[in-house]
């Protein structure tokens, strides 16, 4: 299987950046988007791929947040949102196949100066309980924007940004709880040393100085990561202050 994930920052603005050729190119079997900003009303026949099923969680506030996911295989049942969480927000969606979950989530942003943190800490505890519920009854893709870079290595300007929202030690020790408690971090388990990013701020020309954070993953259960062929990150994809991640792994 050939899955990708993409925050596109708003896909109306992504498919005028070509958003569409990207996606037929990738062919994937699971395409999952965050911060897609629209509501199901807004999407046209050139969002609507040939071959795919289409699930979307969109937030109740308009041109805010939003998830989508792209499926070739229809899956045996398809949820939204995770126990707990009633902002209504449109962050994640989760496709249960017969022989593993796959979850895709927009996780929110703490804010400058941290202000919404606590939340954020909450909401990652209802998250993390909702990924080891599934993992009980079979194993678990998960992906998306998790908004945190979660090692030194994640991030070019580590020792001015411990406060920063997306690197503060909080945030950090979360993803580091969820990892222990039964995930892999795809792309540092198969390039524990390599230097890469996935997202670049607009401002001060930060993508063509390599000013980056890695905050774009795929994270599996334990018991598959050996099923994992490659993941990549594709930064050589523009169309968004993201660039897209991609998983291979042999499953149905």
């Amino acid at each position: 299987m050939k899955l990708v994930s993409w925050n596109v920052n708003g896909l109306r603005a992504c498919m005028k950046k070509g958003f569409a050729d990207f996606f037929n190119e990738m062919d994937a079997d699971l395409f999952a988007i965050q911060e897609t900003k629209m509501q199901p009303d807004q999407m046209d026949d050139s969002m609507k791929f040939e071959g795919y099923h289409r699930y979307m969680n969109s937030a109740e506030r308009k041109g805010y947040s939003g998830t989508l996911v792209y499926a070739k295989k229809e899956p045996l049942n398809v949820y939204y949102e995770i126990e707990g969480d009633t902002t209504k927000e449109g962050r994640v969606i989760t496709l249960e196949y017969p022989d593993f979950w796959f979850v895709t989530a927009y996780v929110p942003n703490s804010k400058e100066g941290l202000l919404r943190l606590p939340y954020r800490c909450e909401w990652e505890e209802m998250l993390k309980a909702h990924l080891r519920k599934l993992d009980e009854t079979k194993p678990v893709i998960y992906t998306g924007d998790l908004n945190v870079a979660h090692e030194e290595i994640d991030i070019r300007n580590p020792d001015s940004n411990h406060k920063s929202a997306g690197f503060s030690d909080e945030e950090r020790e979360k993803m580091s709880e969820l990892l222990s408690s039964g995930f892999k971090d795809t792309f540092r388990q198969l390039y524990p040393d390599t230097v890469r990013y996935s997202w670049w701020s607009y401002r001060f020309n930060s993508r063509a100085k390599g000013i980056g954070w890695r905050i774009d993953y795929f994270l599996v259960s334990d018991r598959i990561m050996d099923l994992v062929e490659d993941s990549a990150i594709l930064d050589q994809v523009t169309g968004s202050d993201h660039c897209p991640v991609r998983l291979d792994i042999k499953l149905d």
